[in-house]
């Protein structure tokens, strides 16, 4: 199996298909195979493969495949992301299917659209080149365990101390809680995880949990006094949530253009439909030796510890009933510039960043 070899990132501009551009260097050959009926598989969140039919004809003069990818346009694309690099790329011909990667040029969970033409170099240098094939569509992939691991492990460089805490707590309106009495019988329900984090996260729209925090003030070792989401707070006791009879699970590491960076972590009772989901995405963590969220028994009694230098978002995958704990107004501010609902990831940091998609 031959991997796409780029030769040069874009090929001269101003060609249109039966015409020869003044100053490209292309021209058209009727005799050269059309591409068509073309094939994307082995989709990963930075690669595919490609293949396509040809008539026999002629098919030992060609030297070279035009290969045509764009991104569809999105009308909700990250402003403050950079420009692609052009994606109209030339591979020498090899033998099909062939794998076509490049993070510099492939965003996971994307949708692109690609078309390809059959080429023959001449010795001036100049191309005889088919018609286009036909344009087909396909989406990238969500990052795989691999590429989480390597999040984590750049999380786990800047977790910092382990800070001692006792309660998981969820900031909300007066008014959510109103509703999950009136409406649930007291009982939290799981959502479908937002938009905010990697781009290739395999969480995002898809998981279902709900939200909780964790990270205390230094000098209190209590939740912050101050809230992103609401001025009411249920605070719940951490071994009602976390303890040896669930699992847990990194899911992303992210900023919004700050210095300081997100964590999101999954808890999910064992054998639920959230840790099945999970155990198939996202590494495993040991409950209690981790860098980040642990929980360990020290003379009989539960222990739980989290990092002090990043902020953890996590996720418990299961429905909780709000009487495993209390709801109180805060006596802090709604800070809502801190919400990171939906966040887009800044694409520049190096520090969260892999080089992997964008």
């Amino acid at each position: 199996m031959k991997v796409f070899q780029l030769l040069i990132p874009a090929f001269p501009g101003g060609m249109v298909a039966g015409n020869k551009s003044q100053d490209s260097g292309i021209a058209e050959m009727d005799e050269l195979p059309v591409p068509h009926n073309i094939k994307i598989s082995n989709i990963t969140c930075d690669s595919f493969k490609i293949s396509w039919d040809m008539d026999p004809k002629n098919k030992e003069r060609i030297t070279h495949y035009f290969i045509d990818l764009n991104k569809k346009e999105n009308k909700n694309s990250n402003k403050f992301k950079h420009k692609d690099v052009p994606t109209k790329l030339v591979a020498k011909a090899v033998p099909l299917p062939m794998t076509v990667r490049g993070h510099w040029f492939l965003s996971p969970r994307t949708e692109y659209t690609v078309a390809v033409q059959t080429a023959s170099k001449q010795v001036d240098g100049d191309y005889v080149v088919s018609e286009w094939s036909e344009i087909i569509e396909f989406c990238t992939a969500d990052y795989s365990k691999v590429h989480l691991t390597q999040l984590m492990e750049k999380a786990e460089a800047i977790a910092g101390r382990m800070l001692k805490f006792s309660v998981f707590y969820r900031n909300q309106h007066k008014e959510y809680f109103d509703y999950i009495r009136e409406h649930h019988g007291n009982i939290m329900q799981p959502s479908s995880k937002d938009n905010s984090g990697s781009h290739g996260s395999p969480i995002s729209a898809k998981l279902e949990g709900i939200f909780f925090s964790c990270n205390t003030e230094f000098n209190t070792g209590k939740p912050p006094q101050d809230s992103p989401y609401g001025r009411y707070r249920a605070e719940i006791p951490a071994e009602k949530l976390f303890n040896p009879n669930t699992n847990l699970y990194f899911g992303d590491l992210y900023c919004m253009y700050t210095a300081y960076h997100y964590v999101i972590l999954v808890i999910a009772p064992a054998g639920s439909p959230g840790d099945e989901f999970c155990k198939q995405r996202l590494p495993q963590l040991s409950l209690n030796d981790n860098k980040f969220l642990t929980c360990s028994e020290e003379h009989g009694s539960l222990v739980f510890h989290h990092a002090q230098d990043v902020i953890l978002e996590v996720i418990y995958t299961d429905p909780v009933d709000l009487s495993l704990g209390t709801v109180a107004e805060i006596i802090g501010h709604q800070l809502m510039s801190l919400s990171t609902a939906n966040a887009k990831k800044d694409p520049s940091c190096k520090t969260c960043n892999i080089s992997v998609g964008r």
